[in-house]
C-alpha cells in the first residue's frame, strides 16, 4: 500500500501561485492527482503514465497542443511556454480529454521548473537538487525580474544575498555593492533598521514599498515565510509602487522561494548531519573510522585536526548565531579543501572540526597552525574565532588523540579570553595540563592546603596582601627589586612582607618542591 500523501494539480498551482505556472485551459476542477513529471521528446515514443505532468518542450500553436492532448490522454496536464495559443479547438480538446493546459513563464527554464515540480512531489525526499541550490534560486530571481520588470535579489534573515537576477546594472550603487559583496552593506542595514523598515517587512504578509533617499532607487520587498517563521525576503529595485497585479505576483513569488529555501535547508541539513556524523566517527578513531573516512573521501594517514570555534553568538537571536556558525564551518571546509582534496570539515556541536592531510617534511603541527592562521586572516575580524591544532596523527588510530589535542588547545585560548588566535597543542601543553588538573580539583571539590591555605586565611582575616607578595616574588624568580615594582611597594617593605609570609605560612622558599607546590596551587585555584 502506498502511504505517500496525494499531490493534486490544484495544490501544486496553489503552492506555486501564478509566478511560474498559470492555467491556460482547464477541464473544470483541478483535483486530479499528479504522479510524476515527464519531459516531451518528439523523437521518442510518447508514454505518459496516469497522472503524469508533461512538460511540452518546444510545443507551440493550437494544432500542436491539440495533437499532444490526444497523445497524452492519461496525463493530469501539459505545460507549454507562454504565450499559450488557446482557441476553441484547444478548449474543446481539454474538455474531451480532461487534461489541463498550463502556461509556463518565459523567464523560467525547463530544467528549473522540472526540478521544482519534482521537489513538490518528493514528499520527504531530502536529496539535493541536481543543479544545486543556487541555480534554482537564480532562476527564480530571474523569473520574478521578468514578471516585475525590475532587478531582484533574494536574501536570508541575515541580509546575505542568496541569489540575484540580471539587470542589476539598472539599480543604484547600493544594490551593485550588495550584489558584489553578496551581503547588504552594514550602513544600509543600519539605516533600514533605524527607519523601521525591517520591522514593517517582517510583520506584514504583503509586499511593502520603501522610499529611499539620495541616489538610491526605492524598493518593494516581501518577507519569505513558512507560517510564522521568516526565512528571508525578496527585494525589488523600483522607481514607483507596484501595481496591484505585480504586488500579487511578488507575493506569489515569495511562496515559491519559501518552498525552495525549505527544500534546500532540508537537503543541506541532511548532508551536513551526514558529514558531521561521518567526521565524528573518524575523529573517534574506532573500528568504523576507516569506513567513515572512505565515505567522506578523506585521507587516512598523516592527519592534523583543527578545532575552530566562533566567539559567543547573539544570544537574542540563536537562529542567526547558528547560521553564522554554519557559514564559518562552510568557509573552513572550502579553505582546507583548496589546500588538499582529501581534507574535510564539519560542525560538531558548536565546534567546526577539520581533518587536514599533510605531506612529510617535519614540523607538521606548525604547518597546520599556518593554515589556520591563513584562514582567520581571510575570513577577517568579522568572525571572532579561535582555532586549536592537534599533533600529527600518523594514522586513523591516532586521530582521537589529535582531536583531544585540538580541543585542549582551543580551551586554553578560551581560558585566556582571546579571540582571533591560533594555538598548536605543543605550544600550550602546560596550560592544557593545568586546566585538566583544575577539572579534577573542581570535580572532587578540593580546596587549598598547607602554606597557601594559611596565607589565604590570613589575608582574608587581616586584609593583608601576602598572597600577592608571594606571587610577585615567584614570578620574578626571587628578584626582590623586580617584584617590589610589580606590587608598587618599597624594597624594604617587600622584604618585610616576605619575612612575615614565611613566618605565618611555614613556607620554605629555599625548597624547590615547596615553591613548585605553592605555584601550582596559585594557578589551579586562581586566587
Amino acid at each position: 500500500m502506498n502511504s505517500r500523501p496525494r499531490t493534486s494539480l490544484e495544490r501544486i498551482l496553489f503552492d506555486l501561485g501564478s509566478t511560474v505556472l498559470d492555467v491556460a485551459a482547464s477541464p473544470g476542477a483541478l483535483d486530479m492527482e499528479v504522479t510524476g513529471v515527464h519531459i516531451y521528446d518528439p523523437l521518442d515514443e510518447l508514454h505518459v503514465p496516469p497522472g503524469g505532468l508533461l512538460l511540452a518542450v518546444g510545443v507551440q500553436g493550437a494544432t500542436a497542443i491539440c495533437d499532444l492532448l490526444d497523445a497524452a490522454r492519461e496525463a493530469s496536464g501539459i505545460v507549454v511556454k507562454l504565450p499559450v495559443d488557446v482557441d476553441e479547438q484547444v478548449r474543446s480538446k481539454v474538455l474531451e480529454t480532461g487534461v489541463a493546459v498550463l502556461g509556463l513563464t518565459r523567464a523560467a527554464s525547463w530544467s528549473q521548473v522540472a526540478a521544482l515540480l519534482r521537489s513538490l512531489l518528493a514528499e520527504g525526499d531530502l536529496t539535493m537538487p541536481e543543479k544545486g541550490p543556487q541555480g534554482d534560486l537564480f532562476a527564480l530571481a530571474n523569473a520574478v525580474c521578468a514578471l516585475l520588470d525590475a532587478p531582484v535579489t533574494i536574501e536570508d534573515r541575515s541580509t546575505r544575498v542568496l541569489a540575484f537576477s540580471g539587470r542589476q546594472d539598472e539599480a543604484d550603487p547600493g544594490r551593485v555593492e550588495t550584489v558584489l559583496g553578496r551581503q547588504v552593506p552594514e550602513r544600509f542595514q543600519r539605516m533600514l533598521d533605524e527607519r523601521g523598515f525591517f520591522k514593517k517587512l517582517y510583520q506584514s504578509r504583503d509586499p511593502i514599498y520603501i522610499e529611499l533617499d539620495g541616489d538610491s532607487i526605492n524598493r518593494a520587498a516581501v518577507a519569505v515565510r513558512i507560517g510564522d517563521e521568516i526565512l528571508g525576503s525578496i527585494w525589488v529595485a523600483v522607481r514607483e509602487p507596484l501595481t496591484p497585479q505585480r504586488e500579487r505576483a511578488l507575493a506569489d513569488a515569495a511562496k515559491i522561494v519559501a518552498l525552495q529555501l525549505l527544500r534546500e535547508r532540508a537537503g543541506a541539513d541532511t548532508q551536513r548531519r551526514l558529514r558531521a556524523d561521518l567526521l565524528s566517527t573518524v575523529l573517534a578513531g574506532g573500528s568504523d573510522a576507516a569506513d567513515a573516512a572512505g565515505r567522506l573521501g578523506i585521507a587516512t594517514e598523516r592527519l592534523c585536526v583543527l578545532a575552530a570555534q566562533l566567539a559567543d553568538g547573539d544570544a537574542a537571536d540563536p537562529a542567526r548565531a547558528e547560521s553564522d556558525r554554519q557559514r564559518f564551518c562552510d568557509a573552513l571546509a572550502l579553505h582546507v579543501g583548496a589546500i588538499h582534496p582529501k581534507a574535510a570539515a564539519a560542525m560538531i556541536g558548536s565546534v567546526a572540526y577539520a581533518v587536514l592531510p599533510l605531506s612529510s617534511g617535519g614540523d607538521e603541527e606548525r604547518r597546520a597552525v599556518r593554515v589556520a592562521e591563513s584562514f582567520l586572516a581571510r575570513v577577517g575580524p568579522r568572525h571572532a574565532a579561535n582555532i586549536g591544532v592537534g599533533r600529527l596523527a600518523a594514522n586513523l588510530s591516532q586521530v582521537a588523540r589529535a582531536r583531544a589535542d585540538a580541543d585542549r588547545a582551543l580551551r586554553v585560548l578560551r581560558a585566556r579570553g582571546l579571540a582571533g588566535q591560533v594555538a598548536g597543542y605543543t605550544a600550550v601543553h602546560f596550560e592544557s595540563l593545568l586546566l585538566q588538573v583544575s577539572d579534577v580539583v573542581a570535580a572532587e571539590e578540593q580546596v587549598p592546603t598547607g602554606p597557601y591555605e594559611r596565607l589565604l586565611a590570613h589575608d582574608a582575616e587581616h586584609g593583608s596582601e601576602l598572597v600577592a607578595t608571594l606571587r610577585a616574588y615567584l614570578d620574578a624568580f626571587g628578584d626582590v627589586n623586580a617584584a617590589c615594582v610589580k606590587v608598587h611597594v618599597h624594597a624594604n617593605t617587600f622584604r618585610y612582607r616576605l619575612k612575615r609570609l614565611t613566618e605565618i605560612s611555614g613556607l620554605d622558599l629555599s625548597d624547590p618542591d615547596a615553591r613548585l607546590t605553592v605555584m601550582l596551587q596559585m594557578r589551579i585555584f586562581g586566587r
